[in-house]
């Protein structure tokens, strides 16, 4: 029951990631994590912009390793299909502001 609900997470942040071009996935599609997925910007002057979105919203830990830069998503057992999907939606509201 645990797999199927992290492969819905997984599958729900990286349809949405794929669908909008403001983002870019920074791991081939064939190694990607189901539980920390990493991401950059296209524009890397909306970086800022996209974390103050997130910490607005309550969001924390997105942004990536200070050496690697860019966002990290994590997906571990104990976050809800929802969490997952209030993420989804703010990149989706970030995408049509700046896409």
């Amino acid at each position: 029951a645990i797999e199927k609900e992290n492969n819905a997470k997984a599958k729900l942040f990286y349809d949405t990631l794929d669908a909008l071009p403001v983002f870019v996935g920074t791991v081939a599609k064939e190694d990607r994590s189901k539980m920390n997925a990493v991401f950059i910007m296209q524009d890397p002057s909306l970086e800022t912009e996209f974390l103050d979105a997130c910490k607005k919203e309550g969001m924390v830990g997105v942004k990536g390793h200070r050496s690697v830069g860019g966002f990290r998503v994590s997906m571990y057992n104990a976050l809800t299909i929802e969490s997952v999907k209030a993420i989804t939606d703010l990149m989706k509201e970030f995408s049509k502001k700046h896409g």
